[in-house]
Formats: structure tokens, sequence, C-alpha cells
């Protein structure tokens, strides 16, 4: 299971990397959504922020999955702008998460093509482990890809295992 989902993360990874997105960022993006996409799935409630409507009215726009997935175009782009930078302004450990974050991904239809991806799997249902080697499969790709890649922060698990006998 979790080859699967890295192997259909990386493919689109590649895709990303011709849009401009490096593999760090990335990863970070992938972060922030799959952040996103599992607070929706266990309920907990995200902020909202107001703009203008097409009637330049005032309306609230939630900063959750689901109004994420509803968007299109420069619309989706705009409002993942706007979301990240919302979510970031919050109190406590959810704007300490999302302090700084920035949105990556320009081309409307790479967004659009990864928030369908992340929206198939249904993350909180998957064992830590699976996660985690999801996570882990991204970097060591990325290690692997060259001098540009993650190295710094993949560790290879045979060398985790050696150090953990060791000890």
């Amino acid at each position: 299971m979790s080859n699967d989902v890295v192997a259909k993360i990386w493919g689109f990874c590649h895709t990303l990397r011709h849009d401009g997105v490096n593999y760090g960022d990335y990863i970070e993006q992938i972060t922030y959504l799959l952040f996103i996409k599992m607070a929706d799935e266990r309920g907990v409630p995200l902020p909202s922020y107001k703009t203008l409507d097409a009637n330049d009215k005032p309306v609230e726009v939630a900063c959750d999955w689901p109004t994420l997935d509803k968007y299109s175009g420069s619309d989706l782009v705009d409002h993942y702008d706007r979301l990240l930078s919302e979510l970031g302004k919050q109190p406590g450990i959810l704007g300490d998460i999302f302090s700084g974050s920035q949105a990556k991904i320009r081309k409307p239809t790479s967004l659009k093509r990864l928030v369908g991806l992340i929206d198939e799997t249904e993350w909180t249902s998957l064992d830590v482990d699976v996660k985690a080697a999801v996570f882990e499969g991204l970097l060591e790709k990325a290690a692997s890809e060259g001098k540009k890649g993650a190295g710094q922060y993949f560790t290879p698990r045979l060398l985790i295992q050696t150090m953990v006998r060791c000890i």
C-alpha cells in the first residue's frame, strides 16, 4: 500500500518539477495539503477569511478541504494562497505549522491534480507507519535524484537499523 502511494505521488512530482517546483517545495506543499485533508477527515474546524464575491458582497470562505476542492483555475491558486496565509496567522500550533507558508504550486491544473490525488486516499485511516513510509519514500527518491535532492534529510533505513543495534 505505501509503495503504491509513494509511486503515485512521486510520479506527479516529476510533473511539478517541469512546472518549476523543486523536490523540497513539493514535499512541503504535500505536507500542507495533507494536514488540511486530515483535519477535514477528523472534523477539526479550520478558520475562514472574509473576501468579496463577484457582486462585491462580503462573504466568509472556509480554509478547509471541501472549499479547496471546490475551486479551479486561477481562483484555486488565489484561494490556496489566501488559505495558507490565514492559517499562518492563527494562534497556537496551527499558526506555528503554517507560519511563513507560501503556495509554490502556481499552475492551477497542477494544483487541482494534486488536490485530486490527495483526495483519493483517506489518510487518517492509514496506519502511522504507512504515512511515515510514504514520507520517507519521497525523501529517499528526492535524495537519489542528485546534488539537488534531499540527501541532507534522508538517512537510509539500513544505516538507522545499524545505529540502533550498535547503541
